[in-house]
């Protein structure tokens, strides 16, 4: 029998062998949409799926994706790439298209907290995260096993405080240029400005959204002392400012006078899995543009 992850990866790649995205930001003003529409229709493309909003009608920003399919996708790349420039110097627009067929590379930093990882894992396993996974990167050797009997390169880069930027070289080197997006699944180490710049908008964090009520150690400890009745999980870009960046998604659950500090933790685990595998895929799927310190994000 094919492993399910084979199955649904031929499937996909059937469908987006003649698939590709196309992400718009530039101000508003009339004529964007279609001029974007009759240049794909001009070059033989059939739109998929489209999406759009602007900040403000007038004198907003405008964010536009559209997912089209063309049976000659390498002709029409060859043409297309000169008619859009055209466009967007006209419109003053930033955009950028990937094909739906290449799936990106997807490196995991994590720590010994497994549940994130995992996650990861088992929806690329089970053929629904479209992503390869050159490796998992990990300051502890807690989930070596889980890691390699998938198949997927595990390296061991111990991390402290005298040796953090040494770590981070030796990190920087093994992922090379075979990361389009490294994913910290509770890495619990902060990278600095240096290993951030390398990777710009490109590395994912996840954390609880307790923030900044309860900054630092202990947190659900903390929260359960004071009682709280909403806990969560935030998910954003990693940015110089810790914890600061561009924010893809959240996600909260009540919780109240029965629960102890164990099942905050638990509860948080679930939240903190699902919100980044949602915000991981939406990134993959090519569905994030950053704007500021914001996202707009087409799910």
């Amino acid at each position: 029998m094919k492993h399910i992850r084979t199955e649904r990866w031929e499937k996909h790649d059937r469908v987006n062998e003649h698939r590709a995205r196309l992400l718009i930001s530039c101000p508003d003003k009339p004529g964007i949409v279609a001029a974007v529409s009759d240049l794909l229709y001009m070059q033989g493309a059939n739109i998929i799926e489209s999406s759009q909003y602007t900040t403000d009608p007038t004198g907003g920003q405008f964010f536009l994706r559209i997912e089209f399919e063309s049976a000659y996708m390498d002709q029409f790349l060859s043409v297309f790439e000169t008619k859009m420039n055209d466009a967007a110097t006209k419109f003053q627009m930033d955009w950028r298209l990937s094909r739906a067929s290449q799936r990106k590379n997807m490196v995991i930093f994590a720590s010994k907290g497994s549940h994130c990882l995992l996650e990861l894992l088992w929806r690329w396993q089970a053929g629904d995260l479209l992503v390869n996974i050159p490796m998992v990167i990990s300051n502890h050797e807690d989930l070596r096993e889980s890691v390699e009997m998938l198949g997927i390169p595990f390296h061991h880069i111990p991390v402290t405080k005298d040796t953090k930027k040494e770590a981070e070289a030796k990190q920087l080197e093994l992922v090379g240029n075979q990361a389009d997006l490294i994913v910290l699944a509770r890495y619990m180490q902060i990278l600095s400005p240096e290993f951030v710049v390398t990777h710009p908008h490109s590395i994912i964090n996840i954390h609880h959204s307790f923030l900044p009520a309860f900054v630092g150690a202990h947190p659900y400890e903390r929260a359960y002392d004071r009682g709280v009745k909403l806990i969560g999980a935030t998910s954003h870009y990693v940015t110089d400012e810790l914890d600061e960046g561009p924010i893809i998604e959240q996600d909260v659950a009540r919780v109240d006078h029965k629960d102890d500090v164990e099942d905050l933790k638990r509860i948080g685990r679930t939240i903190e899995r699902n919100v980044l595998a949602r915000a991981v895929t939406w990134h993959v799927e090519d569905r994030v543009i950053v704007h500021g310190n914001k996202t707009v994000v087409f799910q």
